[in-house]
């Protein structure tokens, strides 16, 4: 008779916690009634056969950004959970991550500094109003493009102005230039310059990394040759505001870098908040790569990416 039990309790155990069937469904397969079934669930458990673990993502999140906040000496890290190891789901969760973040965080007479491209765009729709005095919004690179492809730059300082009731401050000019003589000579147009020390100047600057894939979006924008963009991928492995870094953080073309508009990278290592938002696997030696730069002192990413950057 005892045999009897067991053998029903785990067989409906099977059918109801790895079959999903319902206990009516259960009862009319083994021949009893839906009370017995309830009773024999209860008896599996009891006797061990049902082991039901319980995870708590939250707890085990915020574990998962401690490992990161120690190994990358940041100091904070935010990691949200991905239900899917995919890009643009990732982009999708961690652009929500750091539009709640920042509606936390800003408060009045901060200068916020942004970037442009899909995830910042990302982040810009999904931001909250804030009734908030003295913001200021600028752009930290060159927001002018000739490609048809859409860098999303106007629209994302626009939704940051509008969230905090402020007037976006424009860098109208291509982020990087042909030569470094004709980037010097339009930088010293008193306009231009007090963008740019506005940038200097922002306490918070929010942005992301690009990869040096070939569909990366500075690629597709059309700013280099087919050999400068062979020498960013060979010893590149992204960048932050069109500036690119190797994997040890270090600025991998000076001559490059010198014809681009925009903040420099080492600025960003003295922001209050420098919040790097990046996430996926397409992403992750850019994203350490930047880590060990220190440009960001914010991480917020994915479970999946922050596993992958402890490992």
């Amino acid at each position: 008779m005892e045999n009897e039990k067991q053998r029903l309790s785990i067989e409906a155990a099977r059918l109801y916690y790895l079959s999903d069937y319902s206990q009516m469904q259960i009862a009319t397969r083994l021949g009893v009634s839906r009370p017995t079934v309830s009773r024999l669930l209860q008896h599996a458990k009891e006797q061990g056969y049902v082991r039901i673990n319980i995870v708590d993502p939250l707890q085990d999140l915020d574990a998962l950004g401690d490992q990161v906040k120690a190994k990358y000496n940041l100091d904070t890290v935010l990691v949200c959970y991905s239900p899917l190891d995919e890009y643009q789901e990732i982009t999708k969760q961690i652009s929500k991550k750091a539009a709640d973040y920042l509606h936390e965080t800003i408060q009045d007479a901060d200068i916020i500094g942004v970037t442009w491209g899909k995830t910042m765009y990302a982040i810009a729709r999904e931001l909250q109003h804030k009734q908030v005095r003295g913001v200021e919004v600028v752009q930290l690179k060159g927001g002018v493009s000739h490609s048809h492809v859409n860098t999303y730059a106007a629209e994302t300082v626009n939704l940051f102005a509008e969230a905090y009731h402020t007037i976006a401050r424009y860098l109208p000019l291509p982020v990087i230039f042909d030569s470094n003589a004709l980037k010097k000579m339009v930088e010293e147009d008193r306009h231009i310059q007090r963008i740019i020390q506005l940038g200097k100047q922002a306490n918070i600057a929010v942005f992301t990394v690009g990869t040096v894939k070939d569909d990366a979006l500075l690629f597709r924008l059309g700013y280099f040759t087919p050999q400068e963009q062979k020498l960013l991928q060979s010893s590149g492995a992204g960048d932050i505001c069109s500036r690119f870094f190797d994997e040890n953080g270090n600025i991998c073309s000076e001559e490059i870098n010198n014809r681009t508009v925009g903040i420099d990278l080492a600025d960003l290592r003295n922001k209050e908040k420098a919040i790097l938002v990046a996430g996926g696997q397409r992403k992750i030696e850019a994203i350490r790569a930047a880590l060990i730069g220190r440009y960001a002192n914010i991480l917020v990413t994915d479970q999946f990416t922050a596993q992958a950057l402890l490992g």
